[in-house]
């Protein structure tokens, strides 16, 4: 995606990337399929800044902010910070609901499979391994698209 091309100009190195993932909104609705992906940084920007220019991204590339859960032309979210916890008004760390979904665990396990959470202490594939059934994704470079559908656990 463009936006993971231009992470280097905002002062983030990029270390490693996910393959692209297509999932179901979640919730549950009528948009169309989402497409997802973690990339592993490093970078010397503290967390507010990170995210500020993370958002000032988002905004470069026309998303708007508006109702929670909207359709949206791009979303970037911090998932984690070196295991730091932190929560504010604008920045939680680690991410609320990462240890929910499957779209931000496969391709998480793609890269860091033993990333560890800070509050849970599992790792990414115990997270992933015990999400309940659903929240269907695909990988988007699958040559059969839409025929490998990732089941609980699948972690590569």
């Amino acid at each position: 995606m463009a936006a993971v091309a231009q992470l280097p100009a905002i002062g983030v190195a990029i270390v490693a990337r996910s393959p692209w993932y297509l999932s179901e909104p979640v919730p549950a609705s009528d948009q169309p399929w989402f497409v997802n992906g973690v990339v592993e940084i490093a970078t010397e920007l503290p967390p507010p800044e990170l995210l500020a220019r993370l958002l000032a991204l988002e905004a470069q590339f026309g998303r708007e902010r508006g109702a929670r859960d909207a359709a949206r032309t791009l979303d970037l979210d911090l998932l984690d910070y070196d295991g730091r916890e932190c929560s504010t008004p604008d920045l939680v760390l680690p991410h609320p609901r990462l240890h929910e979904r499957r779209f931000v665990l496969a391709p998480l396990c793609d890269i860091v499979p033993d990333w560890r959470h800070p509050r849970l202490g599992l790792t990414a594939a115990e997270l992933l391994a015990g999400l309940p059934p659903g929240q269907p994704i695909r990988r988007a470079d699958s040559p059969k698209a839409g025929a490998r559908r990732y089941p609980v656990g699948d972690c590569g």
